[in-house]
């Protein structure tokens, strides 16, 4: 008999996040499973040793590690993210946005945590979550986690500045000189890259 699946997709909305993540995903039927991984997805929740390994033709793929191997990559995986919580944690937001940001960019990932003994003596023990993605794909992985995560926050603080700055400072401000690390560092990247091309005779 197969199973409702609208009303198992409305079962699970309608459950805390505690509720939803104390199911063992192993028990689920098959035909459940990529709605409560949708769930999981939708709420942005990470379990404790859940891996995200996404093909780029699903993005929006989740797959537990119980029972799976990891990928192939995994000896050459780089970190692109870490976030440190309570040892009780059971979930980590902040990873769950890096694992979604890069899953929607089509960038294999998946996430570990460790537990960090206490050194020299924090009040008890934290989680490590770390957010893995191949290593030929650091580079690209950690600025759109950058791009994703961070820049908006970047821009809204920007603009509150520029809000409280008098008409007189605000002619008189330049982005380029206020920011000029990073248009410099722009300009070093495209640089690289043009003469790279150029050595190699490539147009």
């Amino acid at each position: 008999m197969q199973p409702d699946l609208e009303f198992l997709r409305r079962h699970y909305a309608s459950l805390s996040d505690e509720a939803l993540l104390e199911l063992d995903r192993a028990e689920l039927v098959e035909a459940a499973r990529p709605l409560y991984d949708h769930e999981l997805l939708e709420r942005k929740l990470v379990t404790r040793h859940s891996t995200a390994r996404a093909p780029v033709d699903d993005p929006e793929a989740y797959v537990p590690p119980e029972g799976e191997e990891l990928p192939e990559w995994a000896e050459d995986a780089q970190e692109v993210f870490s976030q440190v919580t309570d040892i009780n944690a059971t979930t980590a937001t902040s990873a769950a946005d890096a694992r979604i940001a890069l899953s929607a960019a089509g960038i294999p990932c998946y996430i570990e945590s460790e537990e960090i003994e206490p050194d020299p003596e924090p009040p008890k023990p934290t989680l490590l979550w770390r957010v893995m993605v191949p290593g030929d794909r650091n580079l690209e992985a950690t600025s759109i986690i950058q791009r994703d995560l961070h820049n908006e926050a970047f821009a809204e603080n920007w603009q509150h500045h520029l809000e409280e700055l008098s008409d007189d400072e605000l002619r008189e401000m330049n982005p380029e000189v206020t920011f000029c690390g990073l248009f410099d560092r722009i300009e070093r990247v495209q640089r690289a890259y043009d003469e790279e091309l150029k050595r190699r005779t490539l147009k």
